[in-house]
């Protein structure tokens, strides 16, 4: 890609981006996120209308008249964006990779950020941090995100989610929203013993391999993370990760190793176990992530992810505010 293609590519991202903030995360994010910390601003004497439960209780019996304790909302906060552009990202099935998926659904939840003054950060990892912007605002900040999450090329192909996650949580330097964007196909195995890749395609350039466990437990990082921070899990699923075509013999290939497998997919055996075994292994992981108390949103490809994106912000104001 020349760089008046990639400089138009980053535009296109850009504009369709900005209608999909407009036209359908008018408010979600405000609503959602804005004012979530309460900074101490003064204390004073209480005045009639004043909450009683800001009362001071301490410095009211040392002074003998009530004080009440006065917050302000905060009024900053801070996004992390990390998104994994391992080998199997560059798969797609339907009209575009996941990668290139990704890249949508964080350059919408960027823009969102930036209409509310809020910093955005952007960390790519495959198995090892490939590149991290610190948090900052402004159009031309988003604009180098944007451009950073279209044209970067990784150094390597497999994929560490803990190694992302740490890191993370050692540069940022204040409680943030961390959306976490990922195939999780190798962060967790299939069942054991079984024929079949825990998710595979067909073998072409890019496709998805067979899930391997992390050198680390993903699951733990996720929950520390989560901890010390606001995690969100976007989980970029593409359909032909369950489901097999009947088009013969195929040769499947896991992008992040090279490992290959064939498979008659004519026998409807093999296309049931291919996709039994995809959803024990979607299932296993969404316990896996509810266990660890992350809230988790599940993105196909194939589909629109804007509204999506607004009903999870709906149901997580509701939450908060029951």
């Amino acid at each position: 890609m020349t760089t008046a293609e990639l400089l138009e590519t980053v535009r296109r991202v850009e504009v369709r981006t900005n209608r999909l903030v407009n036209d359908t995360m008018v408010g979600a994010y405000l609503s959602q996120f804005r004012g979530r910390g309460m900074d101490f601003e003064e204390l004073r004497e209480y005045m009639p209308g004043d909450d009683v439960r800001d009362i001071d209780w301490n410095v009211t019996n040392r002074m003998g008249r009530p004080f009440v304790k006065r917050f302000r909302e905060e009024r900053e906060l801070g996004m992390a964006l990390a998104i994994d552009i391992s080998a199997s990202s560059a798969f797609g099935s339907a009209r575009r990779t996941k990668r290139e998926f990704a890249t949508e659904i964080a350059a919408t939840l960027a823009i969102s950020a930036a209409r509310a003054s809020d910093k955005v950060a952007l960390l790519l990892f495959t198995q090892q941090v490939e590149f991290y912007l610190p948090p900052r605002k402004g159009r031309r900040h988003i604009l180098r995100l944007i451009r950073e999450m279209l044209s970067f090329q990784p150094k390597h192909r497999a994929t560490n989610i803990p190694a992302a996650l740490t890191f993370l949580n050692h540069v940022l330097p204040r409680r943030s929203m961390v959306f976490l964007l990922t195939d999780f196909l190798h962060s967790f195995d299939g069942r054991a013993g079984s024929p079949l890749p825990a998710a595979a395609s067909l073998a072409t350039d890019g496709a998805p391999g067979v899930a391997r466990p992390t050198h680390r437990d993903a699951i733990q990082e996720i929950g520390l993370t989560n901890a010390r921070h606001d995690l969100i899990c976007v989980h970029l699923h593409d359909p032909r990760e369950s489901s097999l075509p009947q088009a013969g013999l195929l040769t499947l290939e896991d992008a992040e190793t090279g490992e290959l497998l064939e498979l008659d997919t004519n026998r409807a055996a093999v296309r049931e176990q291919f996709s039994r075994t995809n959803t024990d292994r979607l299932a296993a992981l969404d316990r896996a992530l509810q266990h660890a108390g992350v809230d988790t949103l599940r993105m196909s490809a194939e589909q629109s992810f804007a509204q999506t994106l607004q009903s999870f912000f709906e149901l997580r104001r509701g939450r908060r505010r029951g």
